[in-house]
């Protein structure tokens, strides 16, 4: 089926840190030209759509905020059809903050009188302290409903890796024996949010992402076509291992974004998507 709309992974699959893979910017421009929708979906909670979309154009990718999904206005869409008006408790960053805010929530802070938190939302965050930690793990014995943005357990940065939301999620699951309602890939929620912002069913949606474990199952459970590209992490070698262990199927592998570029023209007929400077 030809997509309506296409919903992009971010690191791994248009940039690798602060390199853009190559063809990136020429299969979004040419998506602009063409008319296709569009969104980047990523589980990053940190940052704000315009803090995302800034990082994508210094990259040399065309971006604006509106086309930005991030894990936290997952997050926000969630507890806003779920727990409006709810008191919340944070454990995460400005990203997280900001859109929680948006979405009408009155975020409360460590000792205040007016009693255990409805919500605790959870999310990466980098100047976390035990007395925050303690906090959540207070709020959720008490009832709070437990939402985690994402469950990545690491993150990755330059020279290696640093602990991720999940690993925070497993000290206060560890000492709550809560489970979290997770939002961000490879549940199916953030993606439902993303959907509903490009408009389009989920069978007429491709996803398009380099990691059988989060990008590949998120569509899995949404129900939409998954491409994987092999631009992060699986190469030509590895990745129906990967996708054994992930227990997934990809509609189809490409092996860099110029081959994605040819599945799109080939299945939209649209010469618009051309790659200039070939």
């Amino acid at each position: 089926m030809a997509p309506k709309a296409l919903l992009f992974d971010l690191d791994g699959t248009l940039y690798r840190g602060e390199a853009m893979i190559p063809g990136a910017d020429r299969l979004i421009a040419g998506l602009q030209r063409s008319g296709i929708p569009y969104r980047f979906v990523t589980n990053n909670s940190t940052k704000t759509p315009e803090e995302v979309a800034l990082h994508l154009r210094k990259l040399g990718i065309p971006a604006d905020e509106k086309s930005i999904v991030t894990s936290a206005l997952g997050a926000a869409y969630y507890v806003l059809k779920h727990h409006p008006g709810a008191e919340t408790f944070v454990i995460g960053e400005e990203g997280l903050r900001q859109a929680l805010r948006n979405a009408g929530l009155r975020l409360i802070e460590e000792g205040e009188a007016a009693g255990p938190a409805a919500l605790v939302v959870q999310g990466m965050d980098r100047r976390l302290t035990y007395d925050r930690l303690a906090a959540g793990v207070h709020h959720i014995l008490n009832g709070a409903v437990y939402v985690l943005t994402n469950p990545d357990r690491v993150l990755p940065v330059e020279g290696g890796f640093l602990p991720g939301a999940g690993s925070i999620g497993a000290a206060l699951k560890a000492a709550t024996g809560i489970e979290p309602i997770v939002i961000g890939k490879p549940s199916h929620i953030l993606m439902d949010y993303a959907l509903e912002q490009s408009g389009t069913a989920p069978e007429e949606t491709w996803v398009i992402g380099d990691n059988p474990y989060t990008d590949i199952a998120a569509a899995r459970n949404a129900g939409c076509p998954a491409i994987l590209v092999l631009t992060g992490l699986c190469d030509a070698d590895d990745w129906r291992e990967h996708c054994r262990s992930a227990d997934v199927v990809p509609n189809a592998v490409c092996a860099d974004l110029d081959e994605l570029v040819s599945l799109i023209q080939d299945r939209t007929s649209n010469r618009e998507l051309r790659t200039e400077g070939k």
